[in-house]
């Protein structure tokens, strides 16, 4: 059961970065006269940029191949500047993704999580997957996703969940 937890965290990371790329093209498109400068775009002043945001939810997974290969985390450039840019990071993690070695021993074994400034968790290696990488992940293509709609990106839910229609039929009766 432990090795399918990590493919089928592989087939999650990659299915929702594939998520991500179609929401920036649509937002590339709706928001063609910013051109790059799309990705400067924030919900709030103080909060990251969208280019920002892609990057970070790049880390996750890159970190969690990193991690497979028994590699410290390090952490993606935020700045992000071009679309080009962004689309590279989300393929490189993707391809990344696909060469991971997946070793479900790593599931049980103690993992620290550097915070910086001293501070520091020991987690197991589920715990940094399911309690660490996967809600930031979430966080920041979320985040991703509102900033783009904040800018007027025709987005719906329907773009955000893509990853399920592959398996929506139509009832014949």
């Amino acid at each position: 059961m432990t090795a399918s937890l990590l493919v089928a965290a592989v087939q999650t990371f990659d299915s929702r970065l594939a998520t991500l790329a179609h929401l920036l093209d649509m937002g590339a498109a709706h928001c063609a006269a910013e051109g790059d400068a799309l990705l400067a775009r924030r919900l709030a002043p103080d909060m990251l940029p969208l280019g920002t945001q892609v990057a970070f939810t790049c880390n996750q997974p890159h970190n969690f191949c990193r991690w497979l290969a028994g590699e410290a985390p390090r952490d993606l450039d935020p700045a992000l500047q071009t679309l080009a840019a962004a689309r590279a990071c989300l393929d490189a993690t993707r391809a990344a993704l696909g060469a991971a070695r997946l070793d479900e021993s790593l599931l049980d074994a103690p993992f620290t999580l550097e915070l910086g400034n001293g501070l520091f968790a020991e987690l197991s290696g589920r715990q940094y997957l399911d309690d660490f990488l996967s809600p930031n992940f979430y966080f920041h293509l979320v985040t991703a996703y509102a900033v783009l709609r904040a800018a007027g990106v025709p987005l719906g839910k329907r773009d955000y969940m893509s990853h399920l229609l592959p398996l929506v039929r139509q009832r014949s009766d």
